[in-house]
């Protein structure tokens, strides 16, 4: 469960979190989730989510919003059975909270900064 978030700071389950990272639904965090290119997301950037199958995946795309989530990856997700959500990450943590208490399969990759 994600405690809260501020520009690049995240809490999750009673530990800080200062670089972006990646929540399965096990509560397993990938920690210092890099990218190919920082604000935006590639398919290889997400190797690990699309092995675990989640049923949807909650993108926040950074405090104000700069990640970009091309519709190509989308598709790509979406081809693979994961529905995916994107949003700033504020909102993201929000929705990833509400999603996960629903026991739905749900994962979170997160960009703390911009």
């Amino acid at each position: 469960m994600i405690e809260s978030y501020n520009f690049g700071r995240i809490v999750i389950n009673g530990r800080v979190y200062t670089s972006d990272l990646i929540i399965f639904n096990n509560n397993s965090i990938k920690e210092n989730w890099w990218r190919k290119e920082g604000h935006k997301l590639h398919i290889e950037d997400l190797e690990e989510v699309i092995e675990r199958k989640p049923e949807i995946l909650v993108v926040g795309t950074g405090y104000f919003g700069l990640m970009k989530v091309p519709k190509e990856v989308k598709d790509f997700l979406n081809q693979k059975g994961i529905e995916v959500v994107s949003q700033k990450t504020k909102e993201a943590c929000e929705t990833f909270n509400k999603l996960l208490s629903s026991k739905r399969k749900v994962a979170a990759a997160l960009h703390l900064t911009c």
